[in-house]
């Protein structure tokens, strides 16, 4: 009776450790499928852009390349002056997750950490904004960027319309109702009492903000920062209707620079595209453990 229940036993411990063996090899092959198919555009886009346009058009896009060359990435970064959009880009992206993030952490700090008649209107205002397809206030938007005057020190053209500034502030008023949205999720993890204590000990609302709240949503920030440069670096529907000018616009936008009017060499745009890519993989490898904490963070209390 003992052999036999001990027999039945091994057996059902050997199924188990079979099935979560075969488990992890559907586990293994999902991951390896989808990560094949997320790398396959990027993979070929490198491999177009090491192309000639001529053996494209002699062999066609799907064959065996002839020879490989470099020269379209120096002829991209030399057409599309990408030194410059890349200053340009940097211009905007910093300045915009620093507004961003600074503006997103006292309105969070406002709503979760005191009690007052608005509080909970304004949070779901700026969550709402969230809500909002930008698509919808583009002819509003772009009247509004041709009247609003600008100084003259920051604009040529004294209004909004045209000018890098114009970019940054679209993309503080789109980004800051995500990061409020979180900011305060993570914030209302943080205990009240540190709060009250330093209330007791004269400190003013501004310097808890600065000295207790921000220090101790380091790893928030940091995740939101590493998202924030990713939208806003990548954003290019903006750039292109509320900038005319192409030596003006962002890296993204610039791209568009490589098309012709009646012809487009799309091994030159794909050499451009991988250039203009580099800057966010780079920070997604340096940073990836920020990009995953973001995609969680402020889901669970604790």
């Amino acid at each position: 009776m003992t052999a036999n229940l001990a027999s039945a036993t091994a057996t059902a411990g050997t199924a188990r450790r079979a099935k979560r063996r075969w488990g992890r090899y559907g586990l293994h092959i999902f991951l390896t499928s989808m990560a094949v198919i997320w790398l396959w555009p990027l993979a070929w886009a490198v491999y177009t852009s090491l192309r000639t346009f001529g053996d494209v058009q002699h062999n066609g896009y799907v064959s065996w390349p002839t020879g490989l060359t470099i020269q379209n990435f120096i002829d991209a970064w030399v057409q599309a002056d990408l030194l410059r959009n890349y200053i340009q880009t940097i211009a905007i992206v910093v300045p915009a997750v620093i507004i961003t993030l600074l503006v997103a952490s006292i309105v969070a700090y406002a709503v979760t950490r005191y009690s007052w008649k608005f509080n909970l209107l304004v949070l779901m205002v700026f969550t709402a904004g969230n809500l909002l397809p930008q698509q919808v206030i583009i002819v509003p938007l772009y009247k509004l960027y041709l009247a609003l005057p600008l100084p003259s020190f920051m604009s040529d053209t004294g209004v909004f319309f045209d000018q890098l500034f114009g970019i940054l502030f679209i993309n503080v008023v789109f980004q800051t109702g995500f990061c409020v949205f979180v900011l305060s999720n993570y914030m209302k993890t943080l205990s009240k009492e540190l709060t009250e204590a330093a209330l007791v000990d004269g400190a003013g609302v501004f310097r808890i903000w600065w000295s207790i709240i921000l220090p101790l949503c380091r790893p928030a920030l940091a995740a939101l920062a590493t998202l924030e440069f990713t939208f806003i670096y990548n954003d290019f529907f903006w750039p292109l209707l509320l900038i005319s000018h192409g030596d003006r616009r962002p890296i993204t936008a610039a791209l568009n620079n490589l098309q012709g009017q009646f012809f487009t060499n799309y091994n030159l745009l794909a050499a451009g595209a991988v250039m203009v890519a580099i800057p966010t993989i780079t920070v997604y490898i340096l940073l990836q453990k920020q990009f995953v904490r973001g995609l969680t963070l402020g889901s669970t209390k604790g």
